[in-house]
């Protein structure tokens, strides 16, 4: 089970939780790109790498028994502000479409570039799937 973390006063994030508490079997997702699982994009779209980085998350999780909701914790690391900014509508559906509503908590970081060339986003994820 999951508990949000929100201090007092503080006020309410929109898309992502400040906080999360959790117990039970952790799973540790290591850096997930927008390919298939043939290791192949199907596009240079920032949303949709997006979508398929977000299920290829979902997937790992899956594999270890979990679902969306088990997700504790993400770092997206992408390499354009700008295309996540201009996205944000685009962006926040894609997420509905893979997490559903679940938030977990986090970090969205711009960085000079990733290993893979065509990559736009990379995330990093922990779950936590109760005993």
């Amino acid at each position: 089970m999951h508990k949000v973390l929100q201090p007092d006063g503080w006020a309410a994030p929109v898309g992502y939780a400040n906080g999360v508490e959790a117990r039970g079997r952790q799973i540790f997702v290591g850096g997930q790109i927008g390919w298939n699982e043939n290791c192949e994009f199907e596009s240079d779209d920032f949303v949709d790498q997006l979508r398929q980085t977000l299920q290829n998350v979902v997937d790992v999780v899956a594999a270890a028994g979990g679902a969306p909701h088990h997700i504790t914790s993400m770092t997206w690391y992408f390499t354009d502000k700008r295309e996540y900014t201009d996205n944000l509508r685009n962006v926040g559906r894609a997420y509905r479409d893979v997490m559903g509503k679940h938030f977990p908590a986090i970090a969205a970081v711009q960085v000079v570039a990733l290993v893979e060339d065509r990559a736009k986003i990379e995330i990093q994820a922990h779950a936590v799937i109760p005993d």
